[in-house]
């Protein structure tokens, strides 16, 4: 028998001293709760029981000597079973730290894990007395030690910000000049080879898609999948051990903070795609994990009428309740974790505005937005909002507060449907094309939040939108209906990959306008990674459990995926050399005095400028743009600095652009998507150019 001494309630967790460790965890209305340790993550039995007698303020602690980084342990929660009242205790059931910085291991799918009887008429109502102690991978007291050196955050100013999505298995798993063992992991992620590639291309930000603890679905488990995107968190401060080329309990945290480091001592930010508007619990007939066992009426949105049911805003069955205190909290005193002690750069918010419903309808002053709002730490890192959720009213896009970036869901839209040849869309492209003003600047936020893309994980990918029509998820083993029906891709007549020339040239093209459209907009471009190199998900557009080669990375490179690569970093160094494609402020429109022009000019084909009747005209598809370089918000010092010229031809004819006489500047061709990469840069000295049909160009002054 171990002797115990009270403790502190604070900090919540498993906190390590120099004497042993310090327990705590929140419960309002368990009437007991026991901390059990193990000696190895799938114990059966416990070596030591230790029942949590101080309560100070609903939360539970004792302090237990002698204890190691390393040692495993869970939690077990006595209360009623009655969930019509919303409660949900099990004695049976061993829990889940809700504050375990690890989990030793994934779940053993079990009838076990629930805490009612499996297959009972009411299953939910009834009442499980089978222990899953076996079944549940134990948490790990951790050691926060780690030396990181002199190393920096690379702090890059919004306005010179490249993000590359990308999954941390997926993007090296299938790369040969990687030792064999370590592919997949946070340790190839940071590798000397992917550093390299990442300057080459010319990116400053990885955002990794989630790697906090997940638990894969049962039904996945069931047909032979799993939850590869890792939308499915039961741990919100443990890096997730799959992702770790050690098999220990702490391999993954370590290997994290190097995979920081390495990309911090590179210049690279890292920026985490993080789900706190759910858990892996699912609904009321879910297993019981964590939270649900600890408390269920606190963590989770209950039904007002029923709570034995719970509110589901997410599509996953459950909304975590971040209208209690506590659990904003827990949220809180995740982020700052991963931002003090893991050195993470910013966050990507998952189905954010569901964090934002302080009642039921989203709420732009709820007290999520103003705890990060006031928060020392949260509030100067990269905040990133996916503005949706799946319930009433959950569309958000452009109502989120000052301090937060957005995916902007119209940009993509628009881009891809003008692209495609849609009529009377001109004038949104230009929106989109100027960091979508109508959507931002009323609120006081600047061009970066518009977090610019035109595909992410969540749909298809570059070259699938230019080759399918029609998704194809059926190895989902959903009967196809699982994944959204985009209906803003175009094929060119052949359904998926051919070998026609004249179909792959025009596909080709396609991806061309779309990624030189993304690089000269104003605001924050996020590429999704692959893209590049021209991977395909043969058509799945929900790949979310596709833990194969349908979401791996193919590096075996063709002519046409070179190419494109290519072609990208020429993109990218454009957009890294030429300050007006990278605004700070959104355009005025107003004549600079310095030159007597204004910062940004529309002209239709034949150099004049656009007017109101041409902007509503359904068949106006050919559009050019002059921005300019002597703006005094672009150049504060004055500094000389070079002009852009846009050509944009979404119509299905040949189109000849006359350029303006008012504009006097020397140019040169730097990329178009018609002629070959060797030819640019290459002077441009005529008043005139010929743009074919689906076509993009871009003229930059020259500076003497």
């Amino acid at each position: 028998m171990i002797e115990v001494k009270p403790g502190n309630p604070y900090p919540l967790g498993a906190t390590l001293t120099e004497e042993g460790v310090n327990f705590a965890v929140y419960s309002e209305n368990a009437q007991q709760i026991n901390l059990e340790l193990f000696k190895s993550i799938y114990d059966s039995e416990p070596f030591e029981i230790i029942e949590l007698k101080e309560k100070t303020e609903q939360v539970w602690h004792v302090f237990v000597p002698g204890l190691k980084s390393g040692s495993l342990y869970g939690y077990r929660a006595f209360g009623p079973y009655d969930p019509e009242r919303g409660l949900r205790f099990n004695k049976n059931k061993l829990l889940i730290d809700p504050y375990a910085k690890s989990i030793g291991g994934k779940i053993n799918w079990s009838d076990a894990l629930f805490g009612y009887k499996i297959g009972d008429e009411l299953e939910d109502l009834t009442f499980s007395d089978v222990s899953d102690t076996g079944n549940i991978p134990k948490c790990a007291v951790v050691d926060d030690a780690f030396e990181w050196g002199d190393v920096q955050r690379p702090n890059t100013p919004w306005s010179e910000t490249i993000i590359y999505e990308t999954h941390v298995k997926g993007l090296t798993y299938l790369r040969k000049d990687l030792p064999e063992y370590q592919r997949g992991t946070y340790l190839d992620l940071s590798s000397k080879s992917m550093i390299d590639y990442f300057h080459d291309l010319g990116i400053t930000a990885v955002e990794i898609m989630p790697v906090q603890h997940r638990i894969d679905n049962k039904m996945l488990v069931d047909n032979g999948l799993n939850n590869y995107w890792g939308y499915n968190t039961i741990g919100f401060f443990a890096p997730d051990i799959r992702f770790s080329s050690q098999d220990t309990p702490l391999g993954q945290v370590r290997e994290f903070k190097q995979m920081v480091k390495n990309l911090h001592d590179n210049g690279i930010e890292v920026i985490m795609d993080v789900v706190y508007n759910h858990t892996a619990e699912g609904n009321h007939l879910g297993p019981t994990i964590s939270f649900r066992g600890l408390d269920n009426s606190v963590y989770y949105r209950l039904n007002e009428e029923n709570p034995r049911f719970y509110d589901d805003f997410t599509g996953t069955g459950n909304s975590l309740n971040v209208r209690h205190p506590q659990v904003l909290q827990l949220i809180m005193d995740s982020l700052r974790y991963w931002i003090t002690e893991m050195h993470v750069d910013g966050f990507r918010f998952d189905l954010a505005s569901a964090l934002a419903r302080q009642f039921y309808a989203v709420d732009r002053l709820s007290a999520f937005f103003d705890v990060i709002h006031q928060d020392p730490v949260i509030s100067k890192v990269k905040l990133i909002a996916e503005p949706w959720d799946v319930g009433p009213g959950g569309y958000q896009v452009g109502n989120f507060p000052v301090k937060w970036a957005e995916w902007n869901g119209k940009y993509r839209d628009s881009v891809r449907r003008f692209w495609r040849g849609d009529d009377g869309l001109t004038g949104e492209f230009a929106t989109r094309l100027s960091g979508s003003p109508d959507l931002y600047e009323n609120s006081n936020r600047k061009p970066h939040a518009s977090i610019n893309y035109i595909t992410s994980h969540d749909g298809f990918t570059l070259l699938d939108l230019v080759s399918y029509l029609n998704k194809h998820n059926e190895l989902n083993k959903e009967n196809n209906a699982d994944g959204t029906n985009e209906n803003y891709g175009d094929n060119f007549g052949v359904e998926g990959q051919t070998d026609n020339p004249e179909i792959i040239n025009k596909r080709i093209r396609r991806i061309k306008n779309l990624l030189t459209t993304l690089m000269v907009s104003q605001g924050a471009p996020m590429i999704l990674g692959g893209d590049e190199i021209l991977r395909t998900q043969r058509g799945n557009n929900n790949a979310y459990c596709q833990d194969n080669e349908i979401s791996w990375y193919n590096w075996s490179l063709n002519g046409s995926s070179e190419h494109i690569r290519s072609f990208m970093k020429m993109l990218i160094a454009l957009r890294a050399t030429t300050p007006c494609l990278r605004r700070k402020e959104f355009f005025s429109g107003d004549v600079i005095a310095e030159t007597g022009t204004k910062d940004v000019h529309w002209f239709n084909p034949a150099g004049k400028a656009v007017s109101h009747s041409e902007w509503t005209n359904p068949s106006f598809k050919a559009l050019s743009v002059y921005i300019s370089g002597m703006d005094s918000e672009s150049n504060p010092d004055k500094a000389v600095s070079p002009s852009i010229l846009l050509f944009f031809n979404a119509g299905k004819n040949t189109v000849d652009f006359s350029i303006s006489d008012s504009i006097t500047d020397e140019w040169e061709m730097v990329v178009n998507s018609f002629d070959a990469l060797e030819t640019f840069p290459v002077k441009f000295a005529e008043k005139r150019i010929s743009m074919p049909p689906d076509s993009s160009a871009v003229l930059r002054s020259i500076m003497h």
